[in-house]
């Protein structure tokens, strides 16, 4: 079972030595960039991902400061986890957790193009293109009720 949890001095640093492929070392940045990120951004909210009672991965999202609607900043399932299933699940849990406000209607998550695997899975979930292209990434969108 894959759950979602706070960050701590308890497993800091088993999530900071997580990882991704080498080959995917370009496509998300570092669970220790992404930390900082949220100490500095405080919008960000940074989550390990679980399953049961071992780290597998990391999530961050925020209410971006910008258009005030929610983004999802990060995704990252170490590389010893993939594909099995667990970077859907910790989305699941993610989205229905942005979903419980409901003054929003629309999640946004952007990506490297390259990165077919996030396609297909953000597709998988409902996302859909935005059109836009920020930073080199393209951004796509979630709209719910």
């Amino acid at each position: 079972m894959i759950s979602l949890r706070e960050i701590d001095k308890g497993n800091f640093w088993r999530i900071i030595s997580l990882s991704v492929a080498d080959e995917q070392k370009d496509l998300v940045a570092s669970n220790a960039i992404s930390i900082a990120q949220s100490k500095v951004q405080p919008e960000c909210v940074a989550l390990a991902v679980y399953y049961e009672d071992t780290p597998v991965g990391f999530v961050m999202y925020a209410m971006d400061t910008d258009d005030h609607e929610y983004w999802i900043y990060r995704l990252m399932i170490d590389r010893k986890f993939q594909s099995k299933g667990y970077g859907q699940q910790a989305m699941k849990q993610l989205l229905s957790l942005i979903q419980k406000d409901k003054g929003h209607q629309v999640i946004y998550i952007s990506f490297e193009p390259a990165n077919e695997r996030a396609k297909l899975l953000y597709r998988s979930l409902g996302f859909i293109p935005d059109g836009r292209i920020i930073e080199d990434e393209v951004v796509y969108k979630l709209t719910y009720k």
